[in-house]
Formats: structure tokens, sequence, C-alpha cells
């Protein structure tokens, strides 16, 4: 009888240790999103050699000799495509890229739903909704120095340095423009051509994308000529079309 005890107590146990372990895997959560980084790797002209603040560059069509000291853009509006037509759409989706500032060429994109994505979209500059919306935080901030005033709107990319081509010996570009046949606001569209991007939950995948800040002259005078832009009008349509054109798609990393 004591041994009939002992088997009947060692079973209810058993069966009480396997039944917390299947509630334990029952109640393990599953993520059901996962992070995207974009990688904004810069490269100066078709040689893509590294872009650095304070390195001396030659541009490749001016032959310009220039020394960048600030460089700064803001990419917004990201958004991701499914194979199943729909979109996911990050919120509040503003970012700024400064050199200047350690990481800020990775923009993060948290909980984006897991599955495959085939397109990316996203705008570089701020639409014009966020120009006109007031004092804002975070990298709308005006505190961040890329902001002229509620009429002339954001700055959308700067670009300052030194050159002995310069009459004044630097250079200035501040490009912007929200309004009429000046917008310089450019949405661009990327296909990942059977590289598809693949989130899975809990997981970070990147999408490496180029930048080559030499593409800002590809059609504009030496700094012999001009070496300072402040305002909105056809010059700074024309720089800002030619950079964001310099801006392509890479890679993906899972």
């Amino acid at each position: 009888m004591k041994n009939l005890f002992i088997s009947a107590a060692l079973v209810v146990s058993a069966l009480s240790v396997s039944s917390c372990k299947k509630d334990d895997k029952d109640t393990t959560p599953t993520e059901t999103t996962g992070t995207v980084e974009l990688n904004m790797a810069h490269r100066w002209g078709m040689g893509a050699d590294n872009f650095l603040l304070n390195m001396e560059l030659v541009h490749p069509m001016t032959q310009d000799t220039m020394t960048f000291t600030t460089f700064k853009y803001y990419v917004s509006n990201i958004k991701f495509k499914k194979a199943d037509g729909s979109w996911y759409v990050h919120p509040e989706s503003y970012f700024l890229v400064d050199l200047a500032t350690a990481g800020s060429e990775i923009l993060s994109i948290p909980n984006v739903p897991t599955g495959e994505y085939t397109d990316m979209e996203y705008t570089m500059g701020v639409d014009s909704l966020r120009n006109v919306s007031g004092a804002q935080s975070g990298a709308l901030a005006v505190a961040n120095n890329m902001f002229w005033s509620w009429n002339s709107g954001y700055i959308m990319v700067k670009a300052e340095g030194t050159s002995p081509n310069s009459g004044s010996g630097s250079f200035a570009f501040h490009l912007g423009g929200f309004m009429g046949s000046n917008n310089v606001v450019t949405v661009k569209t990327v296909n990942f051509a059977g590289n598809s991007l693949t989130v899975t939950g809990g997981h970070t995948s990147e999408v490496h994308m180029t930048v080559n800040p030499a593409k800002l002259w590809h059609s504009s005078a030496s700094l012999a000529t001009t070496s300072s832009l402040m305002m909105p009008g056809a010059t700074a349509k024309t720089m800002a079309t030619d950079f964001y054109g310099g801006i392509a798609f890479d890679h993906i990393h899972e």
C-alpha cells in the first residue's frame, strides 16, 4: 500500500511539472514586430571614397578643393510596402542626419510588423504641413539650427565649410523651400528588386543606402562663382534635386 501511495504521488508530481511547463510555454509572448534601420553611408564622388567632415576633398566636376565643417539634411515620412500590397507607415517619422553627431546616420524605425516587404518610400526634406505647424520638438526643434522662419520653413540641406576657391575662403549652402515651383521636398521610392526586406519579431534588419554630397554641385557653378546660398529659389531647387538624385539603395542586411 505504501509503495502504491508513493507511485501515485510521483505520477501527480510529474503531471504537475508537465502542466507547469506547458503553461509556461503557452504564456510566452510571440514577438510581432521588429526594427528596421536605415544606414546612410556617405561617399564622395564616383570613386565611392568615404565622406567625412574636416577632410580635404576635391570636387570631381568643379575641381574645387573643399573641407566640410557642417553637413545636415532631413529624411522623413518613411513607409514600407508589404508583399500583399499593404503599407506600414512609421509615425512621427522625422530624422535629422547630422554628420557632427555620431550615430545620426542610422535611422532606427521600431515596431515594424513582421513580414516580407518589397518597397520603401521616404521623403527628403520636411513636408509642408510641418513647415507651418509652429514650434516643434525632436528632430524638428528650432534649436537644431535648421529653421528659417514660419514663412520660409525648414532648411532641408545644410552644407558649410572652407575652400581656397571661394573668394571669402568659405562656403555655406542652406537649401530649402516647400511651396510652388521651388519646392525642394522630394518623395523617393525604393524597390528592393529581389532582395525583399524580411522583418522578424524582436530582430533588427538593416537597409543600406549610399549618399553622395558631391552631387550638390553636379550641375551647379564652382565656388569661385557662387559660394553662398541662404534662401529658397531656382538654384536651391536644382542643387537639392541633384543631391537627392544621388541617394541610392545599396543592399539589405538581415
